[in-house]
């Protein structure tokens, strides 16, 4: 029976890797239908995003794959399936509501399997779609103690990624750890600009003529993680910091959306503190 598989592949660059990587495609009969390649020459590493289809065992292909490349390598054969998700948010609605239509209309490979809020601001919002909300306050409570009981509500899922879709604390190390590299985030700044606390304010008393989002995998240096997806929009002298935030509002939701999307097609691909984006 045809199927369909993504082979990602993040290695050592070294000569006659393509040809390699081809030549196993064409002894197992398969079909290239999309490919897609880099090699970054600082680092010397090579990325490749295949999309194949055959009849063919995917525990053979991997196996294949893994006997021309460095034992470093990563390589990745993906059968198409909905990815996992967890989605964190606060109280404003516009991330988080975007993301839970394109889910109602089919837009996301993925599964919603729970929004989990520390406030109930969104409670009716996330039910009208038929989603688990689970509300954790952090009232009269540690940060520590709070995100226990978060990391102990995460526990229950099996699950690819968490959205923190305008979700307002900072993460601790320790919960950074436990989900290293499946955290994603959108800040409402063109980073590195602007970092910290209400970034729009900060925009307007600089003067600034354009704003913009920025989504990114989450690290313990503070929106400072390997970068995904960004974009702007152009403002002047007429808007203040409220209307900057406004305006803001909606490249934050595109942005956030675009690269949740670029991650669950596995076109990311993390190389030091930056993304290579197929």
């Amino acid at each position: 029976m045809e199927q369909r598989a993504r082979v990602l592949i993040d290695c050592i660059d070294k000569k006659g890797l393509v040809y390699k990587i081809s030549k196993i495609f064409y002894d197992m009969s398969l079909n290239i239908v999309s490919n897609q390649e880099f090699v970054d020459k600082e680092s010397g590493h090579f990325f490749m995003r295949s999309v194949v289809t055959g009849n063919f065992s995917v525990k053979e292909l991997q196996d294949k794959l893994n006997t021309i490349t460095e034992n470093s390598a990563k390589i990745r054969v993906v059968p198409p399936k909905k990815k996992n998700i967890i989605l964190m948010a606060t109280k404003e609605s516009h991330a988080l509501g975007d993301i839970l239509i394109r889910y109602l209309d089919n837009e996301l490979d993925a599964n919603i399997l729970a929004v989990i809020a520390n406030r109930s601001n969104l409670k009716s919002l996330v039910e009208r779609f038929n989603i688990p909300f689970i509300e954790i306050s952090a009232d009269g409570i540690s940060r520590e103690e709070h995100e226990d009981l978060v990391l102990k509500e995460l526990g229950k899922y099996n699950f690819d990624y968490i959205v923190l879709a305008k979700y307002m604390r900072i993460l601790t190390p320790k919960f950074v750890s436990a989900y290293e590299g499946k955290i994603i985030n959108i800040h409402h700044s063109f980073l590195p600009a602007f970092i910290g606390a209400n970034p729009y304010k900060q925009a307007f008393e600089r003067g600034v003529k354009i704003i913009g989002a920025t989504a990114h995998f989450v690290t313990n240096d503070l929106d400072e993680g390997p970068i995904i997806a960004q974009d702007v929009i152009s403002v002047n002298h007429r808007f203040n910091w409220r209307d900057m935030q406004r305006a803001g509002r909606d490249v934050e939701k595109v942005v956030l959306s675009r690269a949740l999307k670029l991650v669950l097609e596995d076109r990311v691909f993390v190389n030091q503190n930056k993304t290579v984006v197929f």
